[in-house]
């Protein structure tokens, strides 16, 4: 029963964190590589910081299947972030 509440609790801090900052600023981003810009050292910085924290949720994610959809749109949405950026950056360099 423990575990279960801890779950809870730790889902409704990381929904809170995903919908107030980690959502908005991954959005903001995919505009950004959109529009033909290239990541910044920081943005990658805090790609990595998300990736990291992913990982580290990943068993509380495979305890709840009810977020297995959003995980893996959120996966979707950093995937076409990075690719969108490295393919930026290779355009601004002319090795595309």
């Amino acid at each position: 029963m423990a575990d279960t509440s801890k779950d809870a609790g730790l889902i409704q801090v990381l929904a809170k964190r995903l919908e107030t900052q980690r959502l908005p600023w991954a959005l903001s981003l995919k505009e950004k590589v959109d529009r033909g810009e290239t990541l910044t050292d920081f943005d990658i910085q805090s790609l990595t910081q998300v990736f990291e924290d992913a990982q580290q949720i990943g068993s509380l994610v495979d305890h709840h299947p009810a977020w297995h959809d959003l995980a893996t749109k959120l996966v979707g949405l950093y995937k076409e972030i990075t690719d969108k950026g490295l393919e930026n950056e290779k355009a601004k360099s002319g090795s595309a």
